[in-house]
């Protein structure tokens, strides 16, 4: 349900959502019917309600869960579902040792925005915006900087311009083959515009970029467990880029397993054990030096006899150059594809976008040898060679699904090729 269909419900309604009293906690911290009275009057954002019903709490404890309750129904969750809701982030403020409630505000709000389904909100999408925007900031300060001063240094668009644009791409880490394919597009898309000069040309730019990520992506009918398989070299960052698409599956209700098929390092192991108790998923592992096939293939049986949503299978963070590891790949993926109809349903390719073009190699090597579904694009936030996305797009069509802005779990968030334009560009 929508923010505003449930604002809409609350206003037409005669009923207030009850103050939920802790078991001997006593008498409610506060009065739900002047609370009631305050959102009604209150502009519908989830950031603007949610700033309503935090006023005065600055800590974790009953009086918190007691006010997120009264908002998860007043917006039309059930009582149990509600309560679910504070259970488990009462169980991870412990597990992450957060007590003040500045430490997690912003990613309380991502909670509750996935727990509502709200995330397509404009209120959510703006703070996503503002998020890609300042997570570009530093390829903005060379790519945006220089397309600035190209721009305003020619007035029409000559050979010398296209030339100075295509090196400006190539800068941007777009690689040649790219970044030539962008020229040629933009040229014809002038030509059939009829823009002669550099101003007439940026918004054709800024639409020509969004198109590129306009990949459609591979739609599955699945019968639980949803099985994807994460790959990618060591430093990505695919351990924690795992635990945050988990934490994302577990605020919107879903039943999680975590597999750590990646069993050449005991740390590895211990790290994702260490995840799925924080972001409360399941986790199977056989420990260091298991068949990672057999850890995928005994983590479905148990998968589909738990009643798990959505399985994750972690692997090794092989090096791309390494042939038997790639051959490891493979099998794990015919193991899976033998254990459950279509699986994997998704395999997912974790990339550091500060790589730059060496991302574009570690894709040609384990499309071949694992197949990608999608892509998450991580440490976008710490580098400037965000152009790299382009190049990704343009010379695999292979859809970019989230992006890594940031350390905390919030940091993970859906990728829009029409913001990422923009928040390139503008």
């Amino acid at each position: 349900m929508g923010f505003f269909s449930s604002v809409k419900k609350f206003f037409s309604s005669d009923q207030q959502p009850a103050a939920q009293n802790e078991s001997g906690s006593g008498a409610s911290s506060f009065s739900s019917e002047e609370l009631t009275v305050r959102l009604r009057e209150a502009e519908p954002k989830l950031s603007v309600w949610l700033d309503i019903v935090l006023e005065g709490i600055s800590q974790t404890g009953n009086a918190l869960w007691e006010r997120l309750r009264f908002l998860l129904t007043a917006l039309g969750a059930s009582e149990d579902e509600a309560q679910k809701f504070t259970d488990d982030l009462s169980l991870w403020t412990q597990g992450m040792g957060y007590e003040d409630l500045e430490d997690f505000r912003s990613e309380l709000q991502y909670r509750l925005a996935l727990a509502l389904d709200l995330e397509d909100e404009e209120d959510e999408k703006n703070r996503l915006f503002l998020k890609l925007q300042a997570g570009l900031a530093r390829t903005r300060a060379q790519f945006g900087q220089g397309l600035k001063i190209l721009f305003a240094e020619h007035g029409e668009l000559t050979p010398e311009f296209w030339d100075e644009l295509l090196e400006l791409f190539i800068m941007a880490d777009m690689g040649m083959e790219a970044a030539e394919t962008l020229c040629g597009r933009l040229k014809k898309r002038a030509v059939d515009a009829g823009a002669t000069t550099p101003a007439e040309l940026h918004p054709l730019l800024a639409e020509e970029v969004a198109e590129i990520f306009r990949i459609p992506r591979r739609v599955v009918a699945v019968n639980p467990p949803e099985i994807v398989l994460i790959i990618g070299v060591n430093g990505v960052g695919k351990t924690t880029t795992i635990a945050k698409l988990a934490y994302r599956a577990r605020s919107q209700g879903k039943k999680v397993m975590l597999a750590a098929a990646d069993t050449f390092r005991a740390a590895a192991v211990e790290q994702l054990g260490i995840w799925a108790e924080r972001t409360g998923s399941l986790f199977h592992s056989k420990g260091q030096d298991a068949d990672p096939s057999a850890v995928a293939w005994e983590a479905v049986d148990r998968a589909v006899a738990e009643g798990v949503d959505v399985l994750f299978v972690d692997t090794a963070g092989r090096l791309h150059t390494k042939t038997n590891l790639m051959e490891e790949l493979k099998k794990i993926r015919s193991v899976l594809g033998k254990k459950h109809p279509g699986a994997p349903h998704r395999s997912v390719l974790i990339l550091d976008a500060t790589t730059g073009q060496n991302a574009l190699s570690q894709v040609k090597l384990f499309k071949e040898a694992a197949g990608i579904d999608e892509i998450i694009l991580t440490k976008l936030d710490g580098t400037a060679k965000g152009g790299v996305a382009v190049a990704i797009a343009m010379q695999y069509k292979i859809p970019i699904t989230f992006v890594g802005l940031g350390e905390k779990m919030e940091d993970l968030r859906p990728f829009d090729g029409d913001d990422y334009a923009r928040a390139l560009l503008e």
